[in-house]
């Protein structure tokens, strides 16, 4: 059976996301649905297998050394919240898991500050799984580490800095280990992972700020108009100037930069690029800041959607000199093994909040084809945003 070694054995922003749920939303609920982008065949007894592992996650707890590490490396989770993580316990029973045929549905329901965690380690399952039973014989242990070590050591002569973010999407826990390490051990400009468990084992940063559903659920409460600067407005009141990249693109980038102002444009360090073409991007975020009379290169732009080598030297070359720029690199780390990665997402899809009633979520990102959401919805969200 495929199980997570620590409740920590998450993306980072899963927790800075669940602190503010905690104490902003706490009586809101959340619903979210597996998306099979990667159209990918199921084998028999799947479900049987995910559920065991999920099913295992009821016994995941924090530890005293770990929260005591949370509470050195991360300031502002606050005590509060860490004695509120220290008593979590993942609940199975909200998360329901169906087979039909070759194809799996997956569904995860409850109060928000609870199913935030669920989405990530969901994910590391179902892909742990699906290479497990289909059997395929993955590269060796060496022949990982040396790619790794080839990898960096490109990166680090572009002189550009490196994040390791392949938690969701990792062909198993002990490659994503292995490429940690092998990146700590060789990477010069190195910074950190995205995975809290790996951030501690291996001494290196923890990193990462909100996701999509942060934006996505405050439209659902507040509207589509008026999501994007009340989430920003949020997490401020939360962070207080850390952890400072703000996502850009749950409602395109367009929308996102017309209330991204001279405040917010100051008090965040810079914005993150998920979506769409990255130089199109880049240009649109210096246009941004030199409108308001901000000089671009005391920004950053965090790239993170499916990096590869090539891609990263091409947007390195053309931000030099213009903004500074860091790249998460997911799975072209932690699923290049000599399968085929998979591709697959868990969204949220319809938010409760404060016991009102269930509303459907949207993302419309700056490439058409990740929309996610009902189709009514999508409309809806683009009319109201006069989004063509």
């Amino acid at each position: 059976m495929v199980t997570l070694p620590s409740i920590l054995d998450n993306d980072f922003y899963k927790f800075t996301m669940q602190q503010c749920v905690v104490k902003l939303f706490p009586r809101a609920r959340a619903r979210y649905k597996f998306i099979n982008r990667g159209h990918h065949a199921f084998p028999e007894g799947f479900a049987q297998a995910l559920k065991a592992s999920v099913g295992s996650m009821s016994g995941l707890s924090l530890s005293g050394e770990e929260k005591e590490w949370l509470g050195e490396t991360c300031p502002y989770l606050d005590p509060v919240y860490l004695d509120f993580l220290q008593g979590y316990r993942y609940d199975p029973s909200e998360v329901s898991i169906v087979q039909n045929g070759q194809d799996v549905e997956v569904h995860v329901e409850g109060y928000w500050y609870r199913t935030i965690l669920w989405e990530v380690p969901l994910l590391c399952l179902i892909s742990e799984n699906f290479y497990k039973l289909h059997n395929g014989e993955r590269q060796s242990d060496q022949v990982i580490a040396q790619k790794t070590k080839e990898k960096i050591e490109a990166y680090d002569k572009l002189g550009v800095t490196i994040a390791e973010f392949g938690t969701r999407r990792r062909h198993s826990f002990e490659v994503q280990d292995m490429v940690v390490r092998t990146l700590k051990q060789w990477g010069k400009t190195f910074v950190g992972t995205s995975n809290v468990h790996l951030a501690r084992m291996h001494n290196t940063k923890p990193i990462g700020t909100h996701a999509h559903e942060w934006f996505m659920f405050h439209a659902a409460k507040y509207g589509f108009k008026m999501a994007n600067t009340i989430a920003l407005e949020n997490w401020i009141e939360i962070y207080r100037g850390d952890l400072g990249i703000a996502l850009s693109d749950t409602f395109t980038t367009d929308e996102f930069f017309e209330v991204f102002d001279r405040k917010f444009s100051k008090l965040f360090d810079g914005v993150r690029h998920d979506s769409g073409d990255p130089l199109i991007f880049a240009e649109k975020t210096v246009l941004h800041y030199r409108s308001l009379s901000i000089n671009p290169m005391t920004k950053t732009i965090i790239f993170s959607d499916a990096l590869n080598y090539k891609k990263v030297e091409l947007i390195a070359n053309y931000c030099k000199g213009k903004i500074g720029v860091s790249f998460g690199i997911g799975t072209n780390f932690s699923n290049d093994v000599g399968l085929t990665p998979m591709n697959i997402v868990i969204k949220m899809t319809e938010a409760m909040p404060e016991n009102e009633a269930w509303t459907p979520v949207v993302k419309l990102s700056d490439e058409p084809a990740k929309y996610t959401g009902e189709p009514d919805a999508i409309e809806l969200a683009k009319k109201v945003l006069q989004i063509p």
